[in-house]
């Protein structure tokens, strides 16, 4: 039986760069751990916010921390009160003066991250899944998705017996490396154990990294004699 790669993994250095973007010597390893330590720390203290991506980079030895999220209200509070003590709490985690960006996902219902805790949180409050699952369809295809797919594993519905169920609409194509193909995971803590829910929504292709598809719009626009 064939095994399903992580597609972000996968198109890392074609059509998608990495989350933590900065070079280290004999500091790698501490350096390694204090980014997985900012990350949780964001994501436990931003549950509400929508936190889909945590972009960290290192300029000159200051961090510098892109938070991309569905609502960032919550994350920079009433007047900025909330990101000053996010700020200086991330500061004493790292040890050094904290950047803070924040982006908003102007469409979380086409982002996989989001879409997956949406469907985690909705099994956790005894949704059944099958609704919560054909709801994300809809909503992602109705944004302009191309494709999506929704898996669904554990003792659903309290079943015995664990099994996984899964949804799918439009193209989802997994071989396909310039795919602007997006995935996400979640976990949901159910009564009855654990349910893991994937993620895989297909946004279009990105053709500016093939070589043939640059080739084949030149000369569709090279003037015909």
């Amino acid at each position: 039986m064939g095994h399903k790669v992580n597609p972000i993994g996968f198109r890392l250095g074609i059509n998608r760069t990495w989350d933590s973007r900065w070079f280290a010597g004999d500091d790698y390893s501490r350096l390694l751990h204090e980014d997985l330590k900012l990350r949780e720390t964001l994501r436990t203290r931003l549950k509400g916010a929508g936190v889909s991506r945590v972009v960290i980079e290192r300029p000159a030895k200051k961090p510098r921390v892109t938070i991309h999220a569905a609502r960032p209200g919550v994350v920079i509070g009433k007047k900025g009160a909330d990101i000053e003590v996010l700020r200086k709490d991330l500061a004493r985690l790292a040890g050094a003066e904290v950047a803070l960006n924040i982006v908003e996902i102007r469409k979380p219902e086409i982002d996989a991250t989001l879409v997956a805790e949406s469907i985690a949180q909705q099994l956790e409050r005894r949704v059944a899944f099958r609704r919560a699952m054909k709801r994300a369809v809809q909503s992602a295809m109705r944004l302009g998705a191309g494709g999506i797919r929704i898996n669904c594993s554990g003792r659903l519905g309290g079943a015995e017996i664990a099994r996984m169920e899964w949804y799918r609409e439009g193209r989802v194509p997994l071989h396909t490396l310039r795919a602007d193909l997006d995935f996400g995971t979640a976990t949901a803590k159910t009564t009855y154990g654990t349910c893991g829910v994937k993620v895989w929504i297909f946004k279009g292709e990105i053709l500016a990294h093939d070589p043939m598809a640059q080739d084949k719009r030149a000369a569709e626009q090279a003037p015909q004699r």
